[in-house]
């Protein structure tokens, strides 16, 4: 069984629409994809409706989260997407994108970089504006090779020379509301340090004591010395392990099932949940 929980669309900065990115999964030989678009649902009814037979979709959304000025991000997993108090949060978070895109581009402009926000706005097209928007635009301009060459402390990097932050929800606070909302949490590459700060393991110990259900260790921004000391910190706080692609489309090298999930830990995962259930494909659209 081959499991991918964690992929992004057009909803947000992905380059595949839902559609596309379960026609893809499918084809790449998976069973299970998570959509999980940062701080938003909206891509799940395309992809519900064109989901292929035989592969089943995980609802889910990347939750912007912030702690002792430390960005991190919370795989959510599962929740009831209608639930007030979280939808009010993700809509809050999601809002913010576009004045802290904006500071970017007017950063990017101060340090002689000629990006425009109609650049911007036509790279993010219906999605949900972010970094990796901005970042598309530094590669198309020619100022970075690659998408993953802007978030460096000279561009986009938290604390780069154009970062802008935004708002982001306490983790504590972002567990507490996925859980009153039948969900299931998983902190998302959590030692990706070439992002930027990482939240150290005691912070961690303390978000698994607030319910914390399980961290991502098998993933591109990790080497091996990273996920051994992962599973090692996992095992002791009796936190789920994940792998995942984190796949964007094109905005990426990875591709869809690179990392992958072991089908025990996915059926526990799913047997926490109550806020929402797996959908099986039914041949799509």
């Amino acid at each position: 069984m081959r499991i991918d929980l964690h992929t992004h669309s057009t909803a947000s900065d992905g380059t595949d629409t839902p559609a596309e990115l379960v026609r893809n999964a499918a084809a790449a030989g998976l069973d299970v994809v998570a959509l999980t678009d940062h701080d938003t649902t909206r891509g799940y009814a395309g992809a519900i409706a064109a989901l292929p037979e035989g592969l089943t979709l995980v609802t889910g959304a990347e939750l912007s989260c912030r702690i002792d000025g430390v960005s991190m991000h919370l795989l959510a997993y599962l929740f009831d997407p209608e639930e007030a108090e979280l939808l009010a949060e993700r809509e809050l978070v999601r809002d913010d994108r576009v004045p802290r895109a904006r500071g970017m581009v007017a950063k990017l402009n101060e340090l002689g970089v000629p990006i425009t926000w109609e650049q911007v706005m036509r790279i993010a097209g219906d999605g949900s504006v972010g970094r990796p928007h901005v970042a598309t635009a530094l590669v198309e301009l020619g100022v970075v090779p690659t998408v993953s060459d802007a978030f460096t402390q000279d561009w986009l990097a938290d604390g780069g020379r154009a970062f802008v932050e935004k708002h982001e929800t306490d983790p504590f606070e972002a567990i507490r509301l996925v859980k009153a909302a039948g969900g299931v949490t998983v902190f998302a590459h959590p030692g990706a340090g070439k992002r930027g700060r990482t939240v150290p393991e005691s912070t961690i110990a303390e978000l698994a004591a607030a319910g914390l259900d399980g961290i991502e260790v098998d993933h591109m921004d990790h080497d091996e010395e990273t996920r051994v000391g992962l599973r090692g910190l996992a095992a002791e706080l009796g936190l789920l392990v994940t792998g995942s692609s984190d796949y964007h489309g094109s905005r990426k090298t990875v591709t869809l099932g690179e990392y992958r999930t072991d089908p025990e830990v996915y059926g526990e995962i799913t047997r926490r949940a109550t806020g929402a259930f797996p959908v099986p494909g039914t041949g799509g659209a």
